[in-house]
């Protein structure tokens, strides 16, 4: 693939020097098609049992994409109370919301009670805490199978050195401590991991969970987890995840399951990555490039302050240049660079040693996939105001669904 950008017809007629002009750079570009594009998938994951698809709201919490994931048929999972109050706020009624914190304290799990969301508790201290505040309630236990799996050792969510979840051989207890309290278990969920990029690691997970949920009496639903990938290699011709294929070789899991078990729970996913990763660039300016003894730098606006997960994950993404609202391509001569921020830490690097066309200053960077993990993890390090968010409509107008942070807003919290 030469350009993503101009295969998808990205900017859908919009120059990218415009977007720059009147939103500044750094700037997050979303690409509405894209995004609905991916929601349908996952929601159309399981078609012959009752099925949601929980979007994962700390991938990506803006409101405007909340609001189409709503649209789209899409529940949600929250992690926290401002999650939970978002997700209200973009009309989710409570019932489509699950709460699955971690370690977190009385207030926040009476926020979710007495909002009436199901709450998933995280460990045996955290089910006897909740126990102990509303005795007779319902909730559910997230549950460790012992098997974990991930692109990076800090996204692996599951497996034996993971400060996540249950497990197994602890769920004995979890009977007795809702005995205790007149708990009901009402679901059980599970999350391995992130990025399987083929369907055969998750089904793997499904059927050893399905294993677990056995020992379950009488589930209302049963949550599988997320982590599907997305292809951060798509310039390489990197295959996207097969989500057609899982959903085919679900299907006799899930009949297996439900004849054993007498009936078909709710059957859920956790899909966030997936949904948003692909809607999104970020645009980016080239303020200067220079080589350090026989390396070359291309010097951009787009620090780790506005993706983190190059320096968190030595995560890859793919990066397009593009000059006079073009994209320029390898045909026109490439060179071995290391595109760097402009934050004052040595990792503060997009992209080491990459092969890419020519870069000049005051190009423009297209970092891809940026879409999950991008905004949500960013922040205002060296005072740094965090960047606008823009959408491409599904007609083609770009439209401000946030606005870029002002230095008053960062001194507004000063007392």
């Amino acid at each position: 693939m030469n350009s993503y950008i101009n295969e998808i017809d990205f900017f859908k007629g919009n120059k990218p020097e415009d977007l720059a002009a009147q939103y500044g750079t750094p700037l997050y570009v979303y690409n509405e098609s894209v995004l609905r594009q991916q929601m349908r998938k996952v929601e159309g994951l399981i078609k012959k049992y009752p099925y949601t698809a929980n979007y994962s709201i700390k991938s990506n919490s803006n409101l405007s994409i909340l609001k189409i994931a709503l649209e789209e048929g899409l529940n949600a999972d929250a992690m926290s109370v401002n999650e939970m109050r978002i997700l209200l706020l973009a009309g989710f009624p409570a019932e489509r919301i699950f709460f699955v914190p971690n370690n977190v304290s009385s207030e926040e799990l009476t926020f979710a009670h007495d909002n009436n969301i199901m709450t998933s508790l995280d460990s045996i201290d955290q089910l006897r805490r909740f126990g102990k505040l509303f005795p007779g309630s319902r909730c559910a236990v997230r549950i460790n199978p012992g098997v974990g799996a991930g692109h990076h050792e800090k996204v692996v969510t599951a497996g034996k050195k993971t400060k996540f979840a249950i497990a197994e051989e602890d769920i004995d207890e979890v009977f007795e401590v809702a005995k205790e309290y007149n708990l009901t278990i009402a679901g059980i969920n599970q999350h391995v991991g992130s990025l399987y990029m083929v369907p055969d690691p998750f089904l793997a997970a499904i059927k050893n969970f399905l294993r677990i949920a056995r020992r379950f009496p009488d589930l209302e639903f049963v949550d599988f987890g997320g982590g599907f990938g997305t292809p951060y290699h798509k310039l390489s011709d990197e295959a996207p995840f097969d989500i057609d294929k899982l959903s085919a070789e679900m299907e006799p899991i899930l009949d297996e399951f439900v004849k054993d078990y007498g009936k078909a729970p709710l059957f859920k996913s956790e899909p966030g990555r997936y949904c948003v990763a692909e809607s999104s660039l970020i645009l980016g300016r080239v303020h200067a490039t220079k080589s350090n003894y026989g390396h070359k730098y291309a010097g951009t606006d787009i620090g780790m302050n506005v993706l983190a997960r190059p320096t968190l994950y030595d995560s890859w993404h793919d990066i397009e240049i593009i000059r006079d609202n073009e994209v320029v391509t390898s045909d026109k001569g490439t060179e071995v660079v290391t595109v760097t921020g402009n934050i004052c830490e040595s990792g503060d690097l997009l992209a080491k040693d990459r092969e890419l066309p020519v870069i000049k200053t005051d190009d423009l960077v297209a970092v891809l996939d940026a879409g999950a993990y991008g905004y949500s993890m960013s922040s205002s390090y060296n005072l740094r105001p965090k960047c606008a968010e823009v959408m491409i409509t599904g007609d083609g107008n770009a439209k401000l669904i946030r606005r870029r942070e002002t230095f008053e807003d960062l001194i507004s919290l000063f007392c």
